[in-house]
């Protein structure tokens, strides 16, 4: 029988200022935050599912930094983004000798970086189903092992995991644990794409143009035409495409009014320009521009995962990123 050790919580982290304020309007979105005010004061797993860009890390670290782990750490591990042969050490750490390239003194996972706060597994859906035994055993029996170690050590997190993808149509795949779905489905919480709750889209707008006016020394603000054509748009991108329209613009443009005119051609042909001539048809380019941005939604939609949506749209993924970097939707 293995050896098992109680691990020592680090000094709490100072609290801070205040609790981060989401910007909210939509019945939506309230009923998604108020059912996370709810949540965080227990320890539960949370679920958070939506499309990229809806604003699920956001409210993970409003969960964490309104529940009692507040003054202790929020990590975060991108699923995802981590190669298969390191993802076991990432998690849970390893010994000194564990393998070659390691740390000689070895190294802890984001488990035990997490003890006593919270981690959030995002994109928990790109997970290997070889690693998703071991989060199921760490999640049931609240204590890891490091690679290369006989020691297991007790830990207190609360894990919040998050994904745009539909995990219970990956557990009918077989590309999911059916154990470890219904261990991190506790409490469900889905955020609704920003097309579906356009009265949200003033006040984003409004948040994230006073947010970067200051980091950026700035004074400048969108026309009420201007707003009125983002207002209309379909925002595939959800509110990051958003925010990165508003970085641009605020970069971009010379004057202190980002006028309807001002925004990308996309944006200007599906609405009403009241700065242009309506009567003018769209140039080629628009048209093209147009139709691809519109297809490459449509793939996101049908297909989460993206290396899918670029089979579907017959490119490789690294060309879908450059094409969706370049119409706005990261």
């Amino acid at each position: 029988m293995h050896k098992r050790l109680l691990f020592s919580p680090p000094p709490p982290e100072p609290l801070p200022v205040s609790p981060l304020s989401p910007v909210i309007v939509s019945p939506a979105m309230r009923a998604a935050y108020d059912l996370a005010r709810a949540v965080a004061p227990y320890p539960t797993t949370v679920l958070i599912s939506g499309e990229t860009g809806t604003g699920k890390e956001v409210l993970a670290s409003y969960i964490h930094h309104i529940s009692p782990r507040a003054r202790h750490p929020f990590i975060r591990i991108n699923c995802g983004a981590i190669p298969e042969n390191l993802l076991e050490s990432e998690l849970f750490g390893y010994e000194q000798g564990a393998f070659t390239g390691g740390r000689r003194e070895g190294a802890m996972g984001v488990f035990e970086a997490a003890h006593p706060g919270t981690l959030l597994l995002d994109e928990i859906s790109e997970l290997p189903l070889k690693a998703q035994v071991k989060l199921l055993r760490a999640l049931q029996e609240k204590e890891i092992r490091r690679v290369g170690g006989t020691w297991s050590r007790v830990i207190d997190v609360r894990v919040i995991a998050s994904t745009n993808q539909d995990l219970k149509e990956l557990v009918e795949r077989g590309l999911f644990r059916r154990d470890l779905y219904y261990r991190l489905d506790v409490v469900h919480i889905h955020l609704p794409p920003l097309r579906q709750r356009p009265e949200d889209i003033a006040p984003l707008l409004e948040h994230f143009c006073r947010q970067l006016n200051d980091a950026y020394g700035l004074q400048k603000r969108f026309s009420p035409a201007a707003l009125e054509l983002l207002q209309k748009a379909p925002w595939p991108g959800n509110a990051r495409q958003l925010r990165n329209l508003v970085e641009k613009m605020l970069i971009t443009c010379p004057g202190e009014i980002i006028e309807a005119a001002n925004l990308p051609a996309e944006f200007r042909v599906d609405g009403a320009d009241s700065a242009a001539d309506e009567s003018r048809p769209a140039t080629l380019q628009e048209i093209v521009l147009r139709a691809e941005k519109e297809a490459i939604r449509q793939a996101l939609e049908q297909y989460p995962d993206r290396r899918l949506a670029a089979r579907a749209l017959g490119i490789d993924p690294s060309t879908l990123s450059r094409k969706m970097r370049r119409l706005g939707l990261l």
